[in-house]
């Protein structure tokens, strides 16, 4: 059977996603601000979905132990080509977060399920992401998910593409969340968009309390040529007033990414 998502991240640069340009810049800036906030130090972090490590990386440099998996080979490839010039290791293998039997229960202190929940389009492969990342995780440890609000995603595509300005794709988004590969206006491939109200009752109903949910970019995408043409000075200052707004419930739905976090 054909994996539609890894075939297009094989074909994508991962690697160049964060660090491009300001717009998506911010995604990075803001989200390591407020895990630097919420891990404590010496945690050990299974990042089940690392792409080319970006994370990963960030953590390990900073001491923690990092175990960094992905489903797409060519990501650890990468990884592990960039491990070689560091002074520590990083435990590495291609997998799916569907699956993870491989690591025995209650193995890690924070789980990163940041990019697998939104390619699962199924109810039931979804399930047993989420189970399988709680299933690793440790009593009081940390679980992280991304997630791409179906009340954005619209938006984008649209002005980015005058093809997808089209009522029954918006229709199709809002009032199921799913886009096939083999749609006939599929924009990108298999991806599931969800809402603020649901991760956050996928957590509580889950036993998880809920201690962070924030924006990881906002309307930045949106704003991408006018973000982009910042200096650096102008840059921090967005950044900044991004961070102080990140958590107000209105920036929740209308951000390109997502992160809710919970306590086991």
């Amino acid at each position: 059977m054909r994996n539609f998502i890894v075939e297009s991240y094989e074909s994508s640069r991962e690697e160049d996603r964060l660090t491009t340009n300001n717009a998506r810049k911010i995604e990075f800036i803001t989200t390591i601000r407020i895990f630097n906030e919420l891990f404590d130090d010496n945690m050990k972090v299974l990042d089940c979905a690392a792409g080319t490590g970006a994370y990963a990386f960030y953590l390990a440099d900073k001491g923690y132990d990092v175990t960094a998996t992905d489903i797409t080979p060519r990501h650890i490839e990468f990884i592990n080509d960039k491990l070689k010039d560091k002074k520590y290791n990083m435990n590495t293998s291609v997998l799916d977060a569907i699956n993870m039997n491989i690591f025995e229960d209650e193995s890690f202190d924070i789980v990163l399920n940041m990019g697998p929940f939104y390619h699962l389009i199924t109810e039931t492969q979804r399930h047993k992401c989420f189970s399988e990342s709680l299933r690793v995780l440790k009593k009081g440890g940390i679980l992280v998910t991304s997630y791409i609000p179906k009340y954005y995603v619209f938006q984008y595509v649209a002005l980015s593409d005058i093809q997808y300005l089209d009522i029954e794709l918006a229709d199709q988004l809002i009032n199921t969340g799913v886009l096939k590969h083999d749609d006939e206006k599929c924009f990108w491939t298999d991806t599931y968009y969800s809402s603020l109200d649901e991760m956050e009752e996928l957590y509580k109903r889950n036993g998880l309390q809920v201690i962070e949910h924030f924006a990881q970019d906002g309307i930045s995408p949106l704003l991408r040529e006018k973000v982009d043409s910042f200096n650096t000075a102008e840059f921090d200052i967005w950044c900044n007033y991004h961070y102080n707004i990140c958590r107000e419930k209105s920036v929740l739905g209308a951000s390109n990414h997502v992160i809710i976090a919970g306590r086991k």
